[in-house]
């Protein structure tokens, strides 16, 4: 697992799945367009909805549980990165939320 920057996670965006791992009421504030939500605790029942073939960054509100989730996933046979900063840096630096 690598633990990216929000400006390579925003780079990466049209060739890698966003995961977003937090939880419901947390995506209430806003996602990056395009990601796709399951919230941590969901994440082994929901597996199948990722695709093994396409890279992962993982997206939490600070990097903590991202970074768990991360390791998780790559331990599962999928590369999976982590951003590093979570919502509240992406936010901050003003990137696009839905």
């Amino acid at each position: 697992m690598a633990e990216i920057t929000i400006t390579e996670a925003e780079q990466r965006r049209a060739s890698a799945c966003i995961l977003d791992v937090r939880e419901d009421f947390e995506v209430e504030d806003g996602m990056i367009p395009g990601a796709l939500h399951i919230p941590m605790g969901q994440l082994q029942a929901r597996l199948s909805e990722l695709d093994p073939a396409v890279p992962v960054i993982a997206v939490c509100r600070s990097g903590n549980r991202s970074a768990r989730v991360a390791d998780a996933l790559n331990g599962a046979g999928f590369s999976a990165d982590t951003m590093a900063g979570g919502m509240i840096a992406w936010t901050r630096a003003g990137l696009p939320t839905t």
